[in-house]
């Protein structure tokens, strides 16, 4: 995982590869329309294996992308994140080309959750959960904390992006950021 604290340089480097972009950019998209969409059933049914699909490609992605897209270089020891949290409480975290320890567990967290959302969403069209309240209630609650880690996400990029004086989101449009 490799993080820079002084970065000056005005070298701009590739960082996001277009599968993370695509992926990233369609997701936002997918899960927004599936939100909104619930009427007609089989369009929001047919935008949710989308983002499944979407889900499984990025997962495949992770092991075998470019090196800030594979799992293995960005995900944090507990220590390294709880570190980054406390650095960034007294207003001294590193800047990192990639993901910082933040960021990396939230795109986790993110997959974990739309995974989740995913199969109770398929289980309600399934017979044998048909008709099944706490599948729906449970669907429900998910897509809640679903919600509540989009706004998350969305807040730890502004806070990035203003504390660094970067555009993260302007970064997962052209995947370039400023060098070391």
């Amino acid at each position: 995982m490799q993080h820079h604290a002084n970065i000056s340089s005005t070298d701009r480097v590739k960082v996001w590869d277009i599968g993370v972009r695509l992926f990233h950019w369609s997701l936002v998209g997918t899960v927004v329309l599936t939100y909104f969409l619930i009427d007609p059933r089989q369009v929001h049914r047919t935008l949710g294996y989308i983002v499944i699909g979407l889900i499984g490609f990025r997962l495949v992605w992770g092991l075998i992308g470019t090196r800030h897209a594979r799992f293995i270089n960005f995900i944090p020891a507990p220590m390294r994140l709880l570190s980054y949290l406390r650095d960034m409480l007294q207003r001294r975290e590193a800047r990192y080309l990639g993901h910082n320890p933040a960021g990396s567990v939230m795109v986790i967290v993110l997959l974990i959750t739309l995974c989740a959302v995913g199969v109770t969403g398929y289980m309600m069209g399934m017979d044998a959960y048909f008709g099944q309240s706490w599948v729906e209630d449970t669907h429900k609650r998910l897509v809640n904390i679903l919600i509540i880690c989009v706004l998350l996400h969305l807040a730890g990029v502004i806070y990035a992006s203003w504390r660094h004086r970067e555009n993260l989101v302007l970064s997962m449009i052209t995947g370039k950021k400023d060098g070391d």
